[in-house]
């Protein structure tokens, strides 16, 4: 199964998030199908915390990929910030 989710990346105590489309069956960090955004929970003030191409979400949702829970909070704060 094709699942959204976040993958971590950055240095220690201070991590940055990839948004990825992957197989279910792959590890958390490991090969990936498609990047479609990011999250970085630390970045500084007048800095962009958080991206989302919501056209290839739906994209991949329609698909039949599932977005993590975490993903689906994030995606639904996108799409009110960007409204």
């Amino acid at each position: 199964m094709v699942v959204i989710r976040l993958a971590r990346g950055g240095a220690k105590k201070r991590p940055f998030y990839s948004l990825v489309v992957a197989d279910s069956r792959r590890a958390a960090q490991g090969k990936f199908l498609e990047r479609v955004g990011f999250y970085d929970p630390k970045a500084p003030a007048g800095r962009e915390t958080l991206r989302v191409n919501l056209e290839r979400v739906t994209h991949w949702s329609g698909k039949g990929a599932r977005l993590s829970p975490t993903v689906t909070r994030l995606v639904k704060q996108f799409a009110k910030q960007a409204a």
